[in-house]
């Protein structure tokens, strides 16, 4: 009988990943120009001169860490979307994000916060991620319209409002989600937010 090898992680794979988890947990709570690589190295458990091996500098360190979370966000979408049971079960999608960002804080605080100030950020994480994104969503929204679920309009537009949710639920996730909601406060909240992106805020025949 044959035996079934699993490739294995090697010691320079994780200890990139170790620094990686930590930047990510430090950048979120302290910022980035609060932290120290020393501080850094030691929540990682390496030697500073250890970073420098995995990375040019601390900013590299940043963008990645920044862009392996668009990445992820990215993924998630694709696998809401694909799993879509109809182009009306948006709140669905919507509630899945909103869980997700409560239990990756400390990643959308990275993500969405120290974005805005670092134009070499922003760059990787438009070329990386949100450039795919859009491009997902736009394509998502043109099958809904063929189909006659939505009704005509740019996609492009409709697509950047659809990620839009997902912007404004990680910029202000405190404002949304005040104190620790239960499960029944999130869904009535993705069902709101549903509600506006799917039917607006007009009266119908107003």
């Amino acid at each position: 009988m044959k035996t079934m090898l699993h490739p294995t992680r090697t010691p320079e794979a994780e200890t990139r990943t170790r620094i990686l988890a930590s930047a990510r947990r430090l950048f979120a709570h302290q910022g980035f120009e609060g932290t120290t690589t020393r501080a850094l190295a030691r929540a990682a458990g390496v030697a500073e001169g250890t970073l420098f091996r995995h990375f040019d500098n601390k900013k590299a360190i940043l963008v990645e860490v920044a862009t392996q979370g668009w990445v992820e966000l990215l993924t998630d979408l694709l696998t809401e979307l694909s799993e879509m049971g109809s182009y009306k079960s948006v709140s669905q999608v919507i509630q899945r994000r909103l869980f997700h960002l409560r239990e990756n804080a400390d990643l959308m605080q990275v993500c969405f916060l120290e974005a805005q100030f670092h134009p070499e950020l922003r760059d990787r994480i438009q070329e990386d991620a949100i450039a795919k994104m859009m491009d997902v969503a736009e394509a998502f929204v043109e099958t809904g319209i063929e189909r006659g679920i939505y009704r005509p309009m740019n996609p492009r537009l409709v697509a950047k409002v659809f990620l839009g949710i997902f912007a404004i639920s990680g910029f202000s996730y405190q404002t949304l989600m005040e104190g620790n909601p239960s499960p029944e406060a999130m869904k009535e909240i993705a069902d709101g937010l549903a509600d506006i992106f799917l039917n607006g805020v007009l009266v119908k025949g107003a």
